[in-house]
């Protein structure tokens, strides 16, 4: 009894720790319902596809001893249809992210982490492999995989803009990169770019304020990033209204360009909308089709 009680408390307080990130992602993708993925695509199998180096994360059993025996590094070997289950995810968590402009809308990080890691969860159910851009958490399946995604995405980084991650692409592989995509662009060019080039192909999903979109501004404001890094006052905002709006248009064009481009899909959420509607969309995108 004693044992089962100890058991039972650690496992509750081991919940008590997760972020409540991850149960309002859970109710999220309960509300959508699954499609056809992975294993269920014709031309996939146990085929061998590739070696290529251990990452960290992988476990023990996914190291292929016979071909790591040739050399001092160690080597996992990929079949066609973990490819093409592989899954890798980008939800930017720069300061910028951390805009809203009223105190009743959620902001961006919110909506951008809700739908990234609800994303996660239906490709999981779906029988995908889910991860990281990078090398810190290669795509796994299962819930331990939905915790450490939840953990990952519950950290802020402190510059105002943070890059796509594009290294470890896992060739022919999908991937989602959700962000404002208000920072420099040439980052972005270069993460779909190299994607593209290992045939990757995915889904940009850009999230903004609604307070982005109307630029509602007038007389005297100070406008000043999250991070903190830029300040600019201005006794008549109401002047540079057309000029925002100007840029955030050509902003918009170059994504529309890059992902006609890399063969990727570019969607818009604004955060005063329904997750639910994004989170179809992202995932009718991934599954190859338009909502």
């Amino acid at each position: 009894m004693n044992a089962a009680l100890t058991l039972r408390e650690r496992s509750e307080a081991e919940a008590s720790r997760l972020p409540p990130l991850l149960a309002r992602a859970e109710h999220l993708a309960g509300t959508v319902l699954l499609g056809d993925h992975g294993r269920r695509r014709s031309g996939l199998g146990d085929d061998f596809w590739q070696y290529r180096p251990a990452q960290i994360g992988d476990s023990r059993r996914m190291i292929d001893h016979r071909r790591s025996a040739r050399g001092d590094q160690q080597f996992v070997r990929e079949r066609e249809w973990q490819i093409a289950q592989s899954v890798m995810l980008w939800v930017d968590q720069g300061a910028s992210m951390r805009f809203a402009s009223d105190k009743n809308l959620p902001s961006k990080a919110d909506h951008a982490r809700l739908l990234g890691l609800a994303t996660a969860i239906l490709l999981v159910r779906g029988g995908e492999r889910v991860g990281l851009t990078g090398t810190t958490l290669p795509p796994r399946r299962g819930n331990a995989q939905i915790i450490r995604l939840a953990q990952a995405w519950s950290e802020d980084a402190e510059p105002d803009y943070a890059p796509p991650e594009h290294r470890a692409m896992i060739p022919h592989a999908r991937a989602v990169f959700i962000s404002d995509f208000l920072g420099p662009l040439d980052e972005v060019e270069l993460a779909l770019t190299k994607a593209a080039d290992r045939g990757v192909r995915g889904v940009l999903l850009q999230v903004l304020d609604p307070g982005e979109e109307s630029f509602p501004y007038r007389g005297r404001t100070i406008f000043e990033s999250v991070g903190g890094s830029v300040r600019h006052e201005t006794l008549k905002a109401g002047d540079l209204r057309e000029r925002y709006l100007d840029r955030l248009a050509k902003r918009k064009d170059a994504l529309t360009q890059l992902c006609r481009a890399t063969g990727w899909q570019l969607g818009l959420h604004h955060t005063g909308d329904s997750a639910q509607a994004a989170l179809l969309w992202l995932y009718r995108a991934l599954d190859g089709g338009t909502a």
